[in-house]
């Protein structure tokens, strides 16, 4: 019998195929811990701490730019990407700046909340099946300045996987 050797990969018998890593591709079933850091590497979201993160590639729970680091990462793997400012979330739009009238948030909302600067305010899709979110940014006498760009859109960003496993 042949001694085995740190790093052979020997079948179990002649007629067993040969180990095969299972690796990441659009559409796969994962469980994994991530840590997505802004550029001051303050944490955004850390799951290592916590329970791991199960989520299907390709069905829109990561943004796409951390999903494609994903693809042909191997079960068990665990590492760091560095995104350049806006590729994980974009550039910063400047559409996306807003201004409300009081009034109208008074009308969606509670019409005795006071806001200020760095406050998020969650808005009513316009069919009621969701909500997203508007970073107060400025206020006014009869408005308030919101901002609805992604809190990281411009920014570079980290990204720390660990692949626990793959399906």
């Amino acid at each position: 019998m042949k001694p085995v050797y740190s790093g052979d990969l020997l079948p179990a018998s002649p007629n067993t195929p040969p180990f095969s890593v299972i690796t990441i591709q659009e559409g796969s079933f994962l469980t994994l811990h991530y840590r997505l850091a802004g550029p001051d590497g303050a944490d955004v979201i850390n799951t290592f701490a916590d329970k791991p993160a199960t989520l299907t590639l390709g069905a829109g729970q990561l943004a796409p730019a951390l999903e494609r680091r994903l693809l042909g990462l191997a079960e068990g793997a665990r590492t760091v990407f560095s995104l350049a400012a806006g590729e994980a979330f974009g550039d910063r739009n400047p559409e996306m700046l807003q201004r409300v009238k009081r009034s109208l948030l008074a009308e969606l909302g509670d019409p005795d909340a006071d806001y200020h600067v760095g406050d998020v305010v969650q808005f009513p899709t316009p069919d009621g099946s969701g909500s997203y979110a508007g970073l107060v940014r400025d206020t006014g006498e009869a408005w308030l300045l919101f901002d609805f760009n992604h809190p990281l859109a411009g920014q570079p960003v980290t990204f720390e996987v660990h692949v626990i496993g793959v399906l």
